[in-house]
């Protein structure tokens, strides 16, 4: 067995256009039925307003496949701790034996949800932006705004969380990197009705962005409902849609933003919602003019942990990285 660290990780794993195009294939794959991936199973612990997540796809013809363990605890930045970590397991998919484990400490869970983001904007967002809305002032948040900078091209940012300190931090750190304007919003209204392109990254309980601030051209990509009791978009959002999207629609019924939709009955069973794997796999077309609204709702896939582990694993190898466990004996060699 293999062990590799978050150290080594972010050195040779990167959020960048490779990293973009190896989830936007794991959607196609999925949507082509060439993945098997079972429900999430999710262990909440209420009482420190955290939860642990298992995820995990097989990709037909992969010699291995991931087992992710994902944790939010979302009162850490009060302890001045990360609020998500986790680790990857690879698994050999002729024997069943474990073959490496990826303590990245949710390193390339970040990679992979912002690159399924940049997927998303690249098919539904206007071509030519000028200003991004960001709801949240978190980790993902930032990946997310350095996603996005990888497939479209913006001269503005506004940012807009509940803590004003956090926004500001924000905006001082991302207009230093990104080289853009980046401006802390004074409520999540004001972001929406100034972007072309939106994107929500909070842990939210109830809706933060109201149907009625939508406006043509809006995109909108919502990424922190990932569990029946999160929400960040009120349900009339999705149906003022004119393409609604969801990573996996059965997924999303049951825990994204397209539950509370159909929970509220502005949408039912037939509402029409396409899958972001039949946007890549180009089985449905994606944004088609600039006035139409178009939202999609991220809930988090078990393919996107197998693709981005494999990966991590293949660059691993060609460098000679990791820990090996080697013999019976349990002896450690490098």
């Amino acid at each position: 067995m293999l062990i590799f660290t978050e150290q080594e990780l972010k050195q040779y794993v990167q959020l960048n256009l490779e990293a973009v195009k190896l989830v936007q294939d794991a959607f196609t794959k999925l949507s082509n039925n060439e993945a098997v991936m079972p429900p999430i199973m999710r262990v909440d612990i209420v009482d420190q307003n955290g939860e642990v997540d298992v995820k995990t796809a097989y990709i037909k013809g992969k010699e291995m496949f991931a087992i992710k363990i994902s944790s939010g605890f979302f009162n850490n930045y009060q302890l001045g701790l990360p609020t998500g970590n986790g680790m990857m397991i690879l698994i050999n998919t002729q024997t069943g034996v474990p073959e490496a484990i990826l303590l990245d400490n949710g390193y390339l869970t970040d990679v992979r949800t912002a690159a399924a983001g940049a997927v998303a904007a690249a098919h539904l967002s206007k071509n030519t932006i000028e200003t991004v809305g960001v709801i949240g002032a978190g980790s993902q948040a930032r990946y997310q705004l350095r996603a996005l900078n990888i497939v479209r091209k913006f001269t503005k940012v506004l940012v807009y969380a509940r803590s004003l300190e956090r926004s500001q931090k924000f905006a001082e750190e991302m207009t230093a990197e990104l080289g853009v304007e980046v401006v802390a919003a004074e409520s999540a209204e004001a972001v929406v009705r100034n972007s072309d392109t939106v994107i929500t990254t909070t842990p939210a309980k109830e809706p933060m962005i109201k149907a009625e601030w939508l406006h043509p051209g809006l995109h909108i990509t919502a990424m922190g409902s990932d569990a029946e009791h999160k929400q960040e978009l009120e349900p009339e959002v999705l149906a003022k849609a004119d393409i609604l999207v969801c990573d996996t629609k059965a997924q999303c019924a049951r825990l994204g933003e397209l539950h509370h939709a159909l929970t509220a009955g502005v949408l039912t069973e037939e509402s029409q919602v396409v899958e972001l794997g039949d946007l890549t796999s180009l089985k449905v077309a994606g944004r088609e003019n600039n006035e139409q609204i178009t939202v999609c709702d991220l809930t988090g896939t078990g393919v996107q942990d197998t693709a981005i582990a494999l990966f991590a694993y293949q660059e691993m190898i060609k460098r000679n990285k990791g820990l090996k466990i080697g013999d019976n004996k349990n002896l450690l060699k490098n």
